[in-house]
């Protein structure tokens, strides 16, 4: 016998909807294993429970601190650097640290998902789990749930400081629509960003699903601090995990095993345990359980730059919320065959907890619908304390370079409009560099450095003009950029970096498409008993941030599990907006 029905591995958005979920049978044995902190109720972290995330996301207390990734593909004789990537080791995961933000994408995210053969995953079917995650603070109708367990809301205009005003204002003048709802209608404006937030707090998918009645159930047992090494097999069944939790090695059996340790992680334990591209595997020596080559493979994330300038002192954060990012603006390309809504860029308030960060502001912008698919996640040691070889390849699709090109040039001149001149000034091409990242780890030296040097940036203007050139911004100019569209295309293949949005290695997929890796409910081919729930299964990239997305995926195959796992396009599940008779609570 089993020592449980089920064996969660990870406590990130995806693990925590499940735990909850399957524990509501109260005959059924639910272990989750997390290898983060455990964040309780009452013992919520400060800097995670903040609604400014900036320290959160940098804090190593809460993060895989040795995870590096390289995010330029290898071209000629150019080898990529390697660059740290912020990834969630906590309960919660990334929902414990990431910005809240919290929408869903487009409708034709969702056709294109089951067009791609992950049937009953189109847009009719998936929105009444998006409904039933979320409790809408704001707004009701069709499209908002009103009783989940996500509660959103969002800052609207009328207490936002002058920076997000100023863009507002130049959006106006350039003809876009205000859309009060980011999670209406899916169109083309510019809106308040929808947080998963109450309060002024964030609330995690820990903090909302792991709540203290669902902990107390007698059939639920989290260990925190719990890193699986690999997963357990006898043929190709899945048996159970190895894992490390309270000093020792332990083996633990289960009837399933469900991975959701995130895009980058799951595939990675899948590779140590002897299911991937099988000569891949051999390379490493793993014995091969099953041949299953797309374990890893087309890793897709949000391809990002940004736009920074120096914040005038009366357009700067106030008081009325910690939050630093009101403003999102979506636009589409009409470029490459793109669909609507393929572009999108935040306003950002504030860049940093420091003082400087408080200075400076940028215009952020993402491919909200990428093409580039050829990342892969493959192992760098059968050591399971060793993290994988992460490979992003962003814009290895031309038409995602192209649209950031066409984009930087649209935010330049946005940043050009008067009401933008009026908040800011001394505009400059911005980059994640790892000069700017070492800078905001919380520490008294930076706190100290930062303070000096705002005090200096509010200081005359031809010095302020001096160190944002030469210590602030670095780089090439903006009218050097904006002049020469070679040198503009390098900058944006220099700067380029990910948004913390990794997905699509572990694809959902049709039975006869040679690259995906588990069906519509989230089965591993070629194993039993094995399956995986997070990012990794998402066949595409969805039009926007992946934590609400996550966590639907984890209710709909939640409910698929509870109703005994038919076949997802005949799934009979029960009525979405309610829990499940048996919970405890």
């Amino acid at each position: 016998m089993s020592d449980y029905d089920y064996i969660i591995v990870g406590g990130g958005s995806a693990g925590s909807v499940l735990a909850h979920r399957l524990s509501s049978d109260a005959t059924t044995r639910v272990l989750l294993c997390e290898a983060g902190v455990d964040t309780p109720e009452g013992q919520v972290p400060a800097a995670i429970l903040d609604s400014y995330p900036g320290t959160a996301y940098l804090d190593p207390r809460f993060l895989w601190t040795g995870l590096q990734v390289t995010t330029q593909a290898v071209r000629e004789a150019f080898k990529p650097p390697l660059r740290k990537y912020e990834q969630g080791r906590v309960m919660g995961g990334g929902s414990a640290i990431n910005g809240q933000f919290f929408n869903r994408g487009g409708p034709s995210d969702y056709d294109e998902w089951a067009a791609r053969g992950a049937h009953g995953w189109d847009w009719a079917s998936v929105l009444p789990y998006f409904r039933k995650v979320e409790r809408d603070l704001d707004f009701d109708g069709p499209l908002h749930g009103d009783a989940g367990r996500i509660p959103v809301r969002r800052i609207f205009p009328e207490a936002w400081p002058g920076h997000p005003k100023a863009v507002a204002r130049a959006l106006d003048e350039a003809g876009y629509r205000y859309l009060p709802d980011q999670n209406g209608v899916f169109e083309d404006g510019y809106f308040p960003i929808a947080i998963s937030n109450q309060d002024e707090r964030r609330v995690s998918a820990a903090m909302a699903y792991l709540d203290s009645a669902t902990r107390q159930r007698a059939n639920l047992t989290i260990w925190s601090g719990a890193q699986v090494s690999r997963v357990l097999f006898e043929g190709n069944r899945c048996t159970g995990v190895e894992v490390e939790f309270a000093g020792e090695m332990r083996r633990i059996g289960a009837r399933e095993v469900i991975l959701s340790a995130g895009a980058i992680h799951s595939p990675a334990l899948l590779m140590r345990s002897g299911v991937g591209p099988a000569e891949h595997l051999r390379e490493w020596g793993v014995e091969v359980v099953a041949d299953v080559p797309g374990v890893g493979q087309h890793l897709m994330e949000h391809p990002s730059i940004a736009l920074a300038s120096y914040i005038r002192k009366a357009a700067r954060v106030n008081d009325l919320t910690r939050r630093h990012i009101m403003l999102g603006w979506r636009y589409s390309s009409g470029m490459c065959g793109a669909p609507p809504g393929d572009m999108f860029v935040a306003a950002v308030t504030k860049t940093s907890w420091h003082a400087v960060g408080r200075c400076v502001g940028t215009l952020l912008m993402y491919v909200n619908k990428p093409y580039s698919d050829s990342g892969q996640v493959r192992l760098a040691s059968t050591d399971w304390r060793v993290p994988p070889r992460v490979e992003l390849n962003l814009l290895s699709d031309p038409r995602d370079l192209d649209r950031l090109v066409d984009g930087f040039h649209r935010m330049a001149a946005l940043q050009a409009s008067a009401a933008m001149r009026e908040a800011t000034s001394e505009p400059f091409p911005a980059s994640y560099s790892e000069k700017v990242r070492q800078v905001g780890m919380l520490s008294t030296r930076n706190r100290i450095l930062t303070d000096v040097l705002a005090a200096l940036l509010d200081g005359p203007a031809p010095l302020r003009k001096l160190l944002m050139r030469k210590l602030v911004a670095g780089g090439p100019t903006l009218a050097a950029v904006l002049a020469d569209e070679n040198l503009l295309r390098e900058f944006i293949r220099g700067a380029c970096v990910g948004v913390w949005h990794p997905g699509c290695t572990c694809r959902m997929g049709a039975d006869d498409d040679p690259s995906a890796v588990t069906d519509a409910a989230g089965r591993v081919r070629g194993t039993r008993g094995l399956r995986v729930v997070d990012a990794s299964i998402f066949p595409a990239l969805p039009s926007g941030n992946i934590n609400f997305p996550t966590m639907m995926a984890a209710e709909r195959i939640a409910d698929l599990i509870l109703a005994g796992d038919p076949a997802p396009e005949r799934a009979a599940v029960a009525d979405p907006q309610r829990e499940p008779s048996l919970v405890q609570e």
